[in-house]
């Protein structure tokens, strides 16, 4: 494959088509069902869905027959099949749903309205993960100019991956046969150490939220008169928190939602550390610019990828300080999400979660945990050795480093349900999220350069893999 023209071939892409198609992409709120649950009659998901199929029918890709495959009340998916010069199978995913607006985006920046500034591009779901579906098409095209084979490859974008992914098994019984057995899976979804070299995500940790609901009155009552005798829901709150974090360090204290980390992926973190340095927390807007970790990088990347955490993400039953009068609040409810490990069994780390914060429910207090979402993570396969020096060529011929492999905080539900079935195939699971990108927060970009090389990268791993078998 010829550098010099795939990179002439990618770059022109990326400029001509893909940014103002993505610029054209954000605009649309098509927020994930989790946050609209009238997604089907708003209609964002439809047109976000239909201008993606639209420019992917636009690709002159050889015999690909691109299609929107609904299933009633599901968010709908775009599945593409391309023929390939093997029977063999890549599988390329990616989503086009978004997280919601979230506050706190600069002055000048919106969710819905993209901006290129100093080589980004803001706005919601440009990173996340909306690129996905034209790096894929482009890094194949990248390889039919020049006449090089690559093996049969299968796209799907799914409209459900930010709320869990819990139409895509759906579709997968219904396309059936028609996936195939992939020997190598590509996902774009997610992140990057830096924005210097390829990042070959190992593992995923899995997402258990639900709603812990604490009851003391039927009724709001005056604050003077009850307090000292009625508790505050707030202070049971604490109370039940505290029985599965430790709130000076943060460490979860539920031995069910721990596992062994692998021998692999504490060397993993090891070189990740050296190569990040301190940019592994410097990277997030801190409210004190001058705090300095109390642990070493290396045990911050395993808090972040194999070890359980936990986050209060919501609340209800609290008003606004606005309308916060002097009356003891009736009930409280908080939305907790555990990240997981990634091998820790999900559905046993709720049932964990709810023996510990119901028991012995303090007095006068009635307590409920309801587990909303349990979804386990992923721990990737031993890395093939073709695959290995092809990511390493990769980085080495586009970023002029060698590639790096690190676990990853966050989840990809998908990458879990196939591990299941295709046990076999191998994965390159790599994205554009690197340091500020703050996708899912305010003032989310795409890194364009980056962009641009990553799907360079994409496409010598795909010649690779059809080389690797003859």
């Amino acid at each position: 494959m010829n550098r010099k023209q795939t990179e002439q071939f990618v770059n022109k892409m990326w400029d001509d088509s893909i940014i103002p198609e993505l610029c054209e992409y954000i605009k649309v709120p098509n927020k994930s069902p989790m946050f609209d649950s009238d997604w089907e009659s708003h209609g964002h998901m439809e047109t976000a869905a239909v201008m993606l199929e639209r420019w992917c029918k636009t690709q002159p890709i050889k015999g690909m027959h691109c299609e929107i495959v609904r299933i009633a009340g599901r968010t709908p998916i775009i599945f593409m099949e391309i023929p390939g010069d093997s029977d063999d199978v890549v599988l390329l995913y990616g989503h086009y749903d978004k997280q919601p607006e979230f506050s706190g985006w600069d002055d000048d920046l919106d969710p819905w309205t993209p901006v290129i500034r100093d080589g980004k591009l803001y706005g919601r779901g440009g990173a996340d993960d909306g690129y996905a579906v034209f790096g894929s098409l482009t890094a194949i095209r990248a390889l039919q100019e020049q006449g090089i084979p690559h093996a049969r490859c299968v796209v799907i974008i799914e409209g459900c991956e930010e709320s869990g992914s819990f139409d895509l098994p759906y579709y997968i019984d219904h396309l059936g046969d028609r996936l195939g057995s992939p020997s190598l899976v590509v996902c774009l979804d997610a992140e990057c150490g830096n924005y210097d070299q390829l990042w070959c995500t190992t593992s995923l940790r899995g997402n258990l939220t639900g709603a812990l609901k604490v009851e003391v009155l039927t009724e709001g009552v005056h604050s003077g008169s009850a307090g000292g005798i009625v508790p505050s829901c707030f202070r049971i709150l604490r109370q039940l928190l505290s029985r599965v974090e430790d709130e000076t360090s943060g460490r979860i204290l539920v031995d069910d939602l721990f596992v062994d980390i692998p021998d692999q992926r504490q060397e993993q973190a090891e070189l990740a550390a050296e190569v990040l340095g301190d940019s592994v927390y410097r990277k997030f807007p801190w409210a004190d610019p001058d705090a300095v970790a109390s642990v070493s990088i290396y045990e911050l990347l395993l808090n972040n990828n194999w070890r359980p955490s936990l986050t209060v993400t919501g609340a209800d039953g609290m008003p606004a300080l606005i309308n916060a009068g002097n009356t003891m609040l009736p009930a409280t409810t908080l939305k907790l999400s555990f990240r997981l490990p990634p091998t820790t069994d999900a559905d046993r780390a709720a049932a964990a979660i709810k023996k510990v914060l119901e028991a012995n429910p303090p007095p006068f207090a009635r307590v409920s945990f309801t587990a909303e979402s349990s979804m386990a993570g992923w721990n990737a396969p031993p890395v093939a050795g073709w695959l290995e020096t092809s990511m390493n060529a990769a980085s080495a011929d586009y970023f002029d480093k060698p590639s790096v492999y690190m676990g990853t905080g966050g989840t990809i539900p998908f990458m879990g349900m196939l591990g299941e079935k295709f046990p076999q195939a191998q994965f390159l699971i790599t994205g554009l999220l690197g340091p500020k990108s703050n996708a899912h927060g305010p003032n989310e970009f795409l890194h364009i350069a980056t962009g641009k090389k990553l799907t360079c990268c994409v496409a010598q791993v795909l010649k690779d893999h059809f080389h690797r078998n003859g």
